[in-house]
């Protein structure tokens, strides 16, 4: 079993290391609880990463953990520990405002699948977590929410769309948060963040609603407790009409150790082939850990860039065509509430023909088919999760050009759309000693190889910094 550390407070310590100690009863449910919730208190202030913070809720559901760890009854592997949710992870009889404040409050009614798999094992809701407008912009910046910062630095973003869960990981909000991905939304708060995710296979983790490319999946600080996750979330439900047939995976296989590195034909993609640039050090990052993977034995292979300006642009002329009829659905006082950003890039796409609207579509499988290709020749690929490290907190984008949205995603969405796993790790830091990710894929189905990859690598690359700790009591905080 693995022993507390004496110099590590409870909310630094991983999943398994709190069920291993409840189970040896070195301290309760109840006891971490309330380390968690004072250690939020110090920070959010700081970091306005959650949504619905209701600390005695969350001590009811860690009492009611407590009696079942004294009667030796825990209900899964996550009884007792912690986590956030996702604004848009549907709880029942909470308001799912999605960012938005132009979201009529209407209390949901049933608890959303990954929401349901967490309450079924145990797990102790703290909080929801935030994000922007709908979810369509890669920051956490919101007309509902507070606007999210990173902890690492408060004047940058923590990412988006899942913000405050990279936020929240980084920072100790206990161990485990669930986030959504359509193009990009866990990796690159999970890059920008310095934490792990993974973006499950299509269909892995069932979500309601589902959507073509829409994907739930863990943000942790490490490896093994997304593994750990995955044993709750990659469970049935009916609700998903695009999930996969359930699988009983060895998710407790994730440390296959290096040696699963030995002999694996590894893709080097360093240009995604459209958007914004790659940063020096986000590329030389990305290179060091090329080297150490071809250290172990695998073999990498430089690959050539497979994305297009015109697949880019296909996907986000559809997605400025789907968000302006939500907008233009709405009565006009509550359409005037959507960010300004938003609104623009969603009403540039009132001019739009049918047929313009069937071309920017076609682009999805054209990607799809594309990423698929491109990756058939090797057994993982790596990359950079962004091109760029995190940005000022109170931008929407790093172009902050609602008519140039999306180009900072050329690395992370054609996995969304070829529905293949690809999780982020931390691989280094920049000059400002902002956290630069990682990007692994591999192919569709192969979550656990991914994660074993990513875990090989954990164990492999250079020193981390320490997590970023609360400002303190004396500084002034920001608004």
């Amino acid at each position: 079993m693995t022993k507390q550390s004496p110099d590590r407070a409870l909310h630094e310590l991983s999943a398994t290391e709190l069920t291993d100690g409840y189970r040896r009863g070195d301290f309760s449910p109840v006891e971490v609880a309330q380390v968690v919730l004072a250690h939020v208190e110090r920070w959010e202030r700081h970091l306005r990463a959650l949504y619905l913070l209701r600390p005695e809720k969350a001590l009811e559901q860690a009492r009611a953990s407590e009696r079942r760890w004294l009667r030796r009854e825990p209900l899964g592997p996550i009884d007792g520990v912690p986590l956030t949710l996702k604004e848009n992870i549907s709880t029942e009889g909470d308001p799912t405002p999605l960012g938005t404040a132009a979201v009529e409050l209407l209390p949901a009614h049933a608890d959303a699948p990954p929401a349901a798999r967490v309450r079924e094992a145990g797990g102790v809701v703290i909080a929801k977590t935030t994000m922007p407008d709908y979810g369509m912009l890669s920051s956490g910046l919101s007309s509902f929410h507070p606007l999210a910062r990173n902890p690492w630095n408060l004047a940058m973003t923590p990412g988006g769309s899942s913000a405050g869960g990279g936020a929240a990981a980084a920072a100790g909000y206990g161990p485990l948060h669930v986030g959504t991905d359509i193009g990009g939304s866990l990796r690159l708060p999970a890059g920008w963040c310095g934490i792990f995710t993974l973006k499950p296979s299509l269909g892995r983790i069932p979500i309601d609603p589902p959507y073509m490319g829409r994907a739930a999946g863990p943000m942790t600080r490490t490896v093994m407790d997304s593994a750990l996750f995955m044993q709750v979330l990659a469970r049935p439900d009916p609700r998903d009409s695009m999930s996969l047939p359930w699988q009983d995976i060895g998710w407790h296989q994730a440390d296959a150790g290096v040696e699963k590195l030995r002999g694996l034909r590894i893709g080097l993609l360093l240009e995604a082939g459209c958007g914004l640039a790659v940063m020096p050090q986000v590329k030389a990052a990305v290179e060091n850990a090329a080297r150490i993977f071809e250290r172990v034995g695998a073999h990498v292979q430089p690959m050539e860039p497979f994305m297009t300006l015109g697949m880019l642009d296909g996907m986000d002329h559809f997605w400025r065509m789907r968000s302006h009829a939500d907008l233009k659905a709405l009565p006009p006082a509550r359409r005037d509430k959507v960010l300004p950003y938003i609104r623009a890039w969603a009403e540039s796409a009132a001019g739009m023909s049918g047929e313009a609207v069937f071309k920017a579509f076609s682009q999805f499988h054209v990607t799809r088919v594309a990423a698929v290709n491109a990756c058939r020749a090797f057994d993982y690929v790596i990359s950079p999760v962004s091109p760029v490290p995190a940005f000022a907190a109170e931008l929407p984008s790093p172009t902050n050009d609602p008519m140039r949205p999306l180009e900072h995603i050329g690395f992370t969405v054609p996995f969304n759309m070829s529905e293949q796993p690809a999780a982020s790790i931390n691989c280094g830091y920049t000059s400002d000693r902002l956290p630069i990710g990682l990007q692994i894929a591999g192919q569709r189905f192969d979550d656990l190889g991914v994660l074993q990859v990513a875990r090989a690598f954990e164990m492999l690359r250079d020193p981390q910094r320490p997590w970023p700790q609360p400002p303190s009591e004396a500084l002034d905080h920001v608004d």
